[in-house]
């Protein structure tokens, strides 16, 4: 009995030693016994995509009032897809055999729909919710020009119709080893066409890659010029691959393809392009609530998101001194946020009079609304540009676009 209780006392004295207690009667345990336990390290941390669907929860759902519970759906459920036809490769066969899955080619009907609309000015009311008066730094502009016949009749976008999710093959290469489509949100092929890229125009693209974009582009067969860029090496790498898979050689080379800092563009070659598209780093929001690799809320990079909007003004300076007078910049990103879409125009119109002395006016794209609507859901109270609402039914997006021209 007594050796049990020695035993005991003993092993009490050993535990208060690991953790750095002295026993009663002694001074401080030497600092190799002393043990301090590392809960923080192993206590369970909310994971980024949970961060993220809180912060939209509390942000969106003031902003999309109702709607947010259908949005909030869509982006928590998988992501629809456009099958972009490839046109340097052998597609006739590829557009049959979509057709026959019941696929449509959305961009296709836009003529039609556009002759519909008269003398293009959109309809009294087509804009019901929206904010009656805009900022004032924004110059409210005329209706933009319709879609042109050369853009529509060379991109060719095909997407399952609302409610079916009928998956795409994947792609295939044709005897010449392109592959035959490209599989994208189609909402991301709306900022292309809001471009309007016509004859012989030099196009920028100024955070090009993963490529997507710049395929679009080089699908309608016009660009005088087209310059690539986009600051990452690796995502450059990414861009590289897309060319070498879906573009001819003798194309491909005819491809600017830049790593430069998009932010110093407008130093390095200002005034020199008809249109520029600026299709800026973001919070991504389908990515941030379903992804927990390269998550933007993630703890570590909380400065990065708040920085955002910052890096999204500069980029989009940029591209607005990149153009020439009359030129045109098209202006999108995949978010949902206000301060990411509608605020940094207001404040590129602002820092462009005030600093540059040059004269902007944002476009009215509400044409959009009425060419797209039976393939997308937009937000009709967004004050500047337009939005794609991701839909259970249409589950695209999000996609914001604004077009803007410097004067």
């Amino acid at each position: 009995m007594a050796g049990a209780m020695a035993a005991a006392a003993a092993g009490g004295m050993l535990l208060l030693l690991r953790r750095g207690r002295p026993p009663p009667g002694l001074g401080p345990a030497p600092r190799r016994y002393r043990y301090k336990e590392k809960w923080a390290a192993t206590a369970p941390r909310i994971p980024p995509t949970r961060l993220a669907l809180h912060h939209f929860d509390v942000t969106y759902s003031l902003q999309l009032r109702d709607q947010w519970p259908s949005v909030r759906a869509g982006l928590l459920c998988e992501q629809k897809y456009g099958a972009l036809l490839n046109n340097f490769s052998a597609v006739r066969h590829v557009a049959q055999e979509l057709e026959l899955l019941n696929a449509t080619d959305f961009v296709s009907p836009a003529p039609k729909k556009e002759a519909g609309r008269g003398d293009g000015v959109s309809p009294e009311g087509s804009g019901e919710g929206r904010t009656a008066a805009r900022a004032e730094t924004v110059t409210r502009a005329e209706t933009s020009p319709p879609l042109r016949a050369s853009i529509r009749s060379n991109i060719r976008c095909y997407t399952f119709p609302r409610g079916d999710i009928t998956r795409f093959r994947p792609a295939r290469p044709d005897t010449l080893g392109l592959l035959d489509y490209y599989l994208m949100d189609a909402a991301s092929l709306l900022p292309v066409l809001a471009l309007n890229v016509q004859p012989d125009d030099f196009v920028l693209d100024l955070c090009a890659a993963p490529g997507g974009k710049t395929l679009a582009l080089l699908q309608t067969g016009i660009c005088g010029h087209l310059a690539a860029n986009d600051v990452s090496i690796s995502r450059t790498k990414r861009l590289y691959q897309i060319l070498h898979s879906y573009v001819p050689r003798e194309i491909r080379e005819t491809v600017r393809v830049t790593s430069y800092d998009g932010r110093d563009w407008g130093q390095l070659e200002g005034g020199t392009f008809h249109k520029v598209l600026v299709d800026v780093p973001c919070t991504t929001d389908r990515h941030s609530v379903m992804e927990q690799d390269n998550n933007i809320f993630h703890r570590r990079r909380t400065k990065e998101r708040q920085m955002l909007p910052m890096l999204q003004l500069q980029l989009l300076m940029a591209g607005i001194l990149a153009t020439k007078p009359g030129g045109e910049v098209v202006y999108s990103t995949c978010s949902l946020s206000p301060l990411q879409n509608e605020h940094v125009i207001e404040r590129a119109v602002e820092v462009a009079e005030t600093q540059y002395n040059i004269s902007v006016q944002v476009e009215d794209l509400s044409h959009f609304r009425m060419l797209f609507q039976d393939t997308f859901s937009f937000f009709s109270d967004c004050r500047l540009g337009e939005l794609v609402l991701p839909h259970l039914t249409a589950n695209f997006g999000p996609m914001y676009f604004c077009k803007l021209r410097r004067m």
